[in-house]
C-alpha cells in the first residue's frame, strides 16, 4: 500500500504482517506493520491489548496524518478508528474493559466506543494549559490526566523531538494539576496541583484509589521523580527516595499487581540498573547492569526487558530463577533510532508474559514487531554488546 490511498474512520486495510528469522539468536520475528510512514503501539506504560488480547491498538501516520488503529493479532487486518487530517500527534488509553479507548488530540481528550467509533469530547484543557497523557482507573470508571500551564511564549519547547526545553520548563516550574474524569458522563474534577512540570500518569492496574505521577526534568536535577498520590484523601508521597546525590530513577510502571512499581535509573557513577518497589516504599529490589538503556520493563512474573542505547542494538533479556534475575540475554536485534518518541521502541509484555511487542524504525520507518519468549531461557545468547 502506499501513502497515497485513501484513508478513513473505519477503513479497512490488508494484512502487512511477514516473518524474518533474527540473525543474532535465530528466533522468528513478526512484522506487524509495513507501510512507509511511522507506526507505533502506545506508550509502554497503557496497555494496548483487547478483546482478550486478540487485538492491539496502535497509532500510525499512514495518508500523511497521525490517527489510531486497531489490528486483529492473528489475521494482521487492520481497521482505522479515526480520521483526523493534517494530525501529527495523539496518545491514547485502553478502558480495562476493552469498550472504549481515550484519545488526546492537542487540548482535547475524547471517548472513542471500540464497537460503533462513535467520538465524544469528555475533556478540554483550560485556556493557557497543555493536556498531558491519559489513564484509566482499573474499574473503568474513571480517566486520569494532567494539564500544565503553557509557558511556550517564554521558552522554547520540542519535548517530542529531543526534549528540547525540558530542563528550562523543569526550572520554570508550571502551574499543573491532575484530573479525575467520569469514563461516562465527563464529569472532571481536580484532585492535586503544584506548581512542579507534572506528567506521566500512570493508574494502577487493580487499585481504582492509587496513581502515580512525576515531577518531569531531567532525572539527576528534578526535586524528585516518582510520586504516589492517593484518590480518596489527595495525599502525594515519594516512591523511591534517590540512596545518593546524582542518581537518576524514572520511566515508572506499574506491575500487573498493581500495587509494585517498576522503573529503571542510574548510578551517580553511571551504573545502569532496573528495579521494583511497593507503592508504600517496602519491598524494593535492584538489579545492576554493565550498559546504557533508554527503557526498561518487567511483567511482574519474574522477566524483565531493556532496550539498549548507543552501541547496545538488541533488546535484553533477564529471567528470575531462586528469587534472583538471570541475564541479560539477547532477544534479538532492535536497531531503533530513538530520534523523537514515535522511534523510540517501549518494549513491554502481553498478559502472560509469552510474547515481547516493540518498535523499530530498523528499516527507516517506526514498525511494530512481536517476538514470542522462548521457554527454555538459557538457550539465548549471552548478551554481548
Amino acid at each position: 500500500m502506499t501513502g497515497s490511498e485513501t484513508t478513513g474512520k473505519g477503513k479497512r486495510w490488508p494484512s502487512e504482517r511477514k516473518t524474518s528469522v533474527d540473525r543474532l539468536t535465530g528466533l522468528e520475528v513478526t512484522q506487524l506493520t509495513d507501510y512507509k510512514a511511522h507506526s507505533h503501539h502506545l506508550y509502554f506504560t497503557e496497555n494496548g491489548w483487547y478483546d482478550r488480547e486478540r487485538r492491539l491498538l496502535f497509532v500510525s501516520d499512514r495518508g500523511n496524518s497521525t490517527n489510531l488503529y486497531s489490528m486483529d493479532v492473528e489475521s494482521g487486518e487492520i481497521t482505522q478508528l479515526t480520521d483526523y487530517e493534517k494530525n501529527n500527534a495523539l496518545d491514547a488509553c485502553l478502558l480495562p474493559d476493552g469498550s472504549a479507548a481515550f484519545v488526546k488530540l492537542g487540548s482535547r481528550l475524547i471517548r472513542l466506543d471500540l464497537s460503533t467509533l462513535e467520538e465524544r469530547v469528555v475533556y478540554e484543557a483550560p485556556a493557557g494549559y497543555h493536556l498531558g497523557n491519559a489513564s484509566s482507573t482499573s474499574d473503568s470508571r474513571h480517566v486520569l490526566t494532567c494539564v500544565q500551564e503553557d509557558l511556550s511564549h517564554r521558552i522554547r519547547l520540542d519535548l517530542g523531538n529531543g526534549y528540547v526545553g525540558h530542563r528550562e520548563l523543569m526550572e520554570a516550574a508550571p502551574h499543573s494539576m491532575i484530573v479525575r474524569i467520569d469514563a461516562d458522563s465527563g464529569k472532571a474534577e481536580k484532585v492535586y496541583e503544584a506548581n512542579k512540570f507534572i506528567t506521566h500518569i500512570n493508574a494502577s492496574t487493580t487499585e481504582p484509589w492509587l496513581m502515580t505521577f512525576c515531577h518531569e526534568g531531567p532525572w539527576h536535577l528534578v526535586d524528585h521523580r516518582i510520586w504516589g498520590l492517593d484518590l480518596r484523601t489527595g495525599e502525594a508521597w515519594r516512591i523511591r527516595e534517590r540512596l545518593e546525590t546524582g542518581e537518576k530513577v524514572g520511566h515508572e510502571f506499574f506491575y500487573p499487581d498493581g500495587t509494585t512499581i517498576g522503573y529503571h535509573g542510574f548510578r551517580a557513577d553511571g551504573t545502569n540498573f532496573f528495579g521494583s518497589i511497593r507503592y508504600d516504599n517496602t519491598g524494593m529490589e535492584e538489579t545492576e547492569f554493565g550498559f546504557d538503556t533508554w527503557h526498561g520493563y518487567a511483567d511482574g512474573l519474574g522477566q524483565a526487558v531493556v532496550d539498549g542505547k548507543g552501541a547496545v542494538k538488541s533488546l535484553s533479556l533477564w529471567r528470575k530463577q531462586n528469587g534472583k534475575y538471570e541475564g541479560p540475554r539477547m532477544l534479538c536485534e532492535l536497531r531503533c533510532s530513538f530520534h523523537s518518541q514515535k522511534v523510540h521502541a517501549h518494549p513491554r509484555f502481553d498478559e502472560r508474559g509469552k510474547r515481547l511487542l516493540f518498535t523499530s524504525d530498523k528499516n527507516g520507518y517506526a514498525n511494530l514487531y512481536l517476538i514470542d519468549i522462548p521457554e527454555r531461557f538459557e538457550e539465548l545468547p549471552i548478551f554481548r554488546p
